[in-house]
């Protein structure tokens, strides 16, 4: 059996705090491979995974953003 057990109480005080608070839990994650940042050289390692994240993710901010207002459309117009 799975050793994390969640509380019917917590999980009712999540949703009234999302409801009460119009907390919005929506998040957005890319999955990148960091396989070909390794290197010997810690520093220039640490380098390359800065350089690939902030490459890869430089429109992130800004698909997000897009989808945010598609999505707010979509649901005012349902």
């Amino acid at each position: 059996m799975n050793s994390t057990m969640f509380n019917a109480g917590d999980i009712l005080e999540t949703i009234r705090m999302i409801q009460d608070e119009c907390l919005d839990i929506r998040t957005t994650t890319m999955g990148i491979s960091l396989l070909d940042c390794i290197d010997p050289d810690i520093n220039k390692a640490c380098d390359k995974v800065y350089d690939k994240i902030t490459r890869k993710a430089e429109k992130l901010v800004e698909t997000g953003e897009k989808l945010k207002r598609n999505t707010a459309f979509r649901s005012s117009t349902s």
